[in-house]
């Protein structure tokens, strides 16, 4: 059985090397006749041809991609990471970084909107408390400008003359 070594091995070597070793050259005598000689030339030649078209073609099939079809899908082949090797998926890398892209800017919008939720949540209490406070102050400073309480506290403190109007108030018209 052959092994990636060996293949190698052939990958390197050159075509003269490779037609070497695909055909074996005959040695004979120097004084053959010239028509048997040019025959082993020709056919020689054909051979040579023929192993370096042999060549061209093992080395367009052979390709660094996993051309491996994915015939089942199990969870073995998943949890091992064969999936992530298929040729599938390293042809939609691309998507695969768009669509994790999305997914982080989704998730941080996300995060950033439940923020401002929790900060309006916050103001809105924060002016519950001020309503209520102003309507308080209101109303204690209605109950104290009343003319009655005002007398009353003027009354305590023996601070002044001011009394209450027996009269009606008088009316003064001017004509022009």
């Amino acid at each position: 059985m052959k092994t990636d070594n060996d293949h190698k091995q052939k990958a390197e070597q050159t075509p003269a090397e490779e037609i070497e070793l695909l055909v074996e050259i005959p040695k004979g005598d120097a004084q053959e006749e010239p028509q048997q000689e040019e025959s082993l030339k020709e056919e020689l030649k054909a051979k040579e041809q023929k192993a370096l078209n042999k060549l061209k073609a093992l080395k367009e099939n052979v390709k660094e991609e996993d051309s491996t079809p994915v015939g089942t899908l199990t969870l073995k082949k998943i949890l091992g990471g064969d999936l992530l090797g298929a040729e599938m998926v390293r042809k939609q890398v691309w998507l695969f970084v768009l669509i994790a892209f999305f997914v982080i800017v989704y998730v941080a919008f996300r995060y950033q909107c439940q923020q401002d939720i929790i900060k309006i949540a916050e103001k809105e209490s924060e002016l519950k408390d001020a309503k209520y406070k102003a309507l308080s102050s209101q109303s204690t400073l209605t109950e104290r400008c009343r003319e009655s309480q005002v007398l009353e506290a003027l009354k305590q403190q023996h601070d002044s003359a001011l009394k209450i109007s027996e009269q009606p108030p008088y009316i003064i018209k001017i004509e022009k």
